[in-house]
Formats: structure tokens, sequence, C-alpha cells
């Protein structure tokens, strides 16, 4: 084998080994953005399945919801938004709408749901709630409900089993349905 043969080989391995790392290091580098990926959309988003109709007509048994993580980091909830709540008195996860918050007094009247004295146009909900002595939130808490607000169809804060929530216990935000796909309404600014 002539000299010029020797490298010519040798250039030859050099790029098929070249050519190998390459293609391993590609694959490291898919992996670890995927595993990146994985990381930040269990933590920043998720995915939880409605279970019961106490959000009824809003969501209904069998929902799959997106849920917002991320934004438990950059504020407190606000009236309206529907959160998951995890609590440990309950054992279970729950979904429920913010009717108010820490400060508030909450009262039911007639069917009609009133915070701090003024009522609130709930196009969403469905039933009739039963009447409910005035109660002040406490600060750090939120008082929930279901929209469904047929009697016993929801356990939400109305019910003292469960009463009003700590923030702390807000596990994320329902940004939309995806099974069945729609976005979630939020109360009318009047």
């Amino acid at each position: 084998m002539t000299e010029e043969a020797a490298v010519l080989q040798t250039r030859a391995s050099r790029a098929s080994a070249a050519k190998k790392k390459s293609g391993v290091w590609g694959w490291v580098r898919f992996a670890l953005l995927l595993a990146v990926a994985m990381i930040v959309l269990h933590n920043l988003t998720g995915l939880t399945r409605v279970s019961g109709h106490s959000m009824d007509p809003t969501l209904q048994n069998g929902s799959v919801l997106l849920i917002n993580k991320l934004s438990l980091f950059l504020g407190a909830p606000q009236y309206g938004d529907v959160v998951i709540v995890k609590d440990d008195r309950l054992g279970y996860t729950i979904v429920k709408r913010v009717i108010a918050v820490g400060g508030d007094r909450v009262a039911i009247r007639d069917g009609v749901t009133y915070v701090n004295d003024v009522p609130l146009v709930e196009l969403y909900t469905y039933g009739t709630s039963e009447d409910m002595a005035e109660q002040t939130v406490g600060m750090d808490d939120l008082f929930l409900a279901g929209d469904n607000r047929t009697p016993g169809a929801s356990l939400d804060s109305r019910d003292p089993k469960l009463g009003t929530v700590h923030t702390s216990e807000i596990k994320g935000y329902a940004l939309m349905s995806l099974v069945p796909f729609h976005k979630i309404s939020k109360p009318l600014k009047l």
C-alpha cells in the first residue's frame, strides 16, 4: 500500500468516525431537548378530566381541560377564573369557578349570588342555588362554586364540608376544553 493510499484510508476512517459521532451527538441533543420540553410542559401546563356534572353547562362530565400552571406564579386568581383545586380534606381534585376573593362578602338570596352586595350576572350557570347567609371570605381564601347551581349538584364553598379554599390549594387554571373543543366562558364585565 502506498503512502498516498494510507493517507486516503486514514481520512476516510476519520470521516466515518466523525459521521458516527455527529449522528450520536444529534440523538443526544434530541433526547435532551425532549427531556427539557417534557419538564417545561409538565410544570407549566397540564391536562385534567372533569368528573361529574358540577360544572354543567360550561364543562361536561368527561371533558378534558388544558391547564395553565404558570399563572400561579404571576398573580392571584381573579373573579370568574375556572380553577383546579387539590384539597387534602377531600382527597381528590375539583374544578370550580372563583366567585369571590379574600375580603369579599358573599350571600345568595332568591337564587342570585351577591358579592359585596352587588348581584353577579352569571349567564354560564344552570339551576338555582339555595339561599345562603352572608359570609366574609378570609384573606388568602377563595369562594368557589360550580356552574351547576342545582342544590346537591356541586360540592363547593356553599357546602360547609368544603367552605372557602386557601389559594395555596389552587393547582392551575383551566384555559380551555380540549374534548369537546371550546373556550371557557368568563363573566360579563359591567
